[in-house]
């Protein structure tokens, strides 16, 4: 099983097949199993903050007052949809098209 330092992936750009730029990894979800911890998925973009702080409403509203007319499409990327093998760089292994908005799981939870 390897080990995996988050602090340093957290910030880190992700990247597409093609190259291009899909957005930061700003959480990421684990849970506990027996004595490890297990990663579950990875949240790119910035609605991510905004989850993470478990104010979806409030945040997006804040952030249109500010200025930030639509959000960049933020994703959750399952453990086994990302590739690490260079943390630096680290890149999907799936189309970008296989991958939940967070925006519309929100919503869809809230249903």
């Amino acid at each position: 099983m390897a080990e995996l330092h988050l602090e340093l992936l957290l910030g880190k750009c992700v990247f597409d097949a093609l190259g291009d730029r899909v957005g930061r990894i700003e959480e990421v979800r684990a849970e506990q199993q027996e004595d490890s911890w297990v990663i579950l998925e990875y949240l790119i973009g910035v609605a991510a903050i905004v989850e993470r702080l478990s104010a979806w409403n409030l945040g997006t509203s804040l952030l249109h007052f500010l200025g930030a007319r639509k959000l960049n499409k933020s994703y959750r990327v399952p453990w086994n949809k990302l590739d690490l093998s260079n943390p630096d760089r680290p890149h999907l292994i799936c189309s970008i098209d296989e991958l939940k908005e967070i925006s519309q799981q929100l919503e869809a939870d809230e249903s």
